[in-house]
């Protein structure tokens, strides 16, 4: 129809620059095939290793924690603890927020070994003074935190795989950018050689 404008031509396709150390052309030098070798080794290698680094430092981690969580629980003891002082009272009662905070309060309980003792807790917001709570105590009659649990087990030993698997990427990211900057100074070099021997044709007169 006259006065229509015309559909805009077709995208042309983008060049393929992916792995072009690795593709035939005249100016790949050896050691642009030696880096992307080098390179793609590599990537297939660190694909490779990470199930394995993941497998084997979480089950190592999963195992660590399970002997630190059996270690406490032969070491660390409930005991009863009245509390000394009304706990602060949260400028957001009923809120999400105030059901998981805990603020510091003077206790006192009686340890493993039948002695009296006072110390600090983290007790819920606005209990008053003179309520009961139930703490852990060591060995040396401290309050200190629970037994690791299974959840918390399973939790580190996760990070911890996840951990292995970034140092794992890590690792051939620096071994890459090492190799890189290795073959950059002899391109440098070879260049400089190269000029060497090129620029008297250039630079003397006729």
């Amino acid at each position: 129809m006259p006065g229509r404008t015309p559909p805009p031509p077709a995208p042309q396709e983008l060049p393929r620059v992916a792995f072009w150390r690795l593709r035939r052309n005249p100016l790949r030098r050896r050691s642009d095939r030696l880096q992307g070798w080098i390179g793609l080794g590599l990537v297939l290698a660190a694909l490779a290793a990470t199930p394995a680094a993941v497998f084997l430092v979480g089950d190592a981690a999963r195992h660590h924690y399970t002997r630190i969580a059996q270690h406490q629980s032969e070491t660390r003891h409930r005991a009863i603890a009245v509390l000394l002082e009304d706990a602060r009272r949260h400028p957001e009662p009923g809120s999400a927020e105030a059901k998981k905070t805990r603020y510091p309060t003077k206790v006192r309980f009686t340890d493993s070994r039948g002695h009296p003792r006072t110390a600090t807790a983290d007790v819920e917001p606005a209990k008053p003074r003179g309520s009961i709570i139930r703490v852990w105590t060591d060995t040396g009659g401290r309050i200190t935190a629970p037994p690791l649990d299974p959840s918390e087990i399973r939790g580190r030993a996760v990070d911890s795989g996840i951990i292995a698997a970034l140092g794992v990427h890590t690792t051939a990211a620096v071994v890459y950018g090492i190799a890189s900057r290795v073959l950059h100074r002899h391109n440098l070099a070879a260049w400089e050689t190269a000029w060497a021997e090129t620029a008297p044709r250039w630079t003397t007169s006729p």
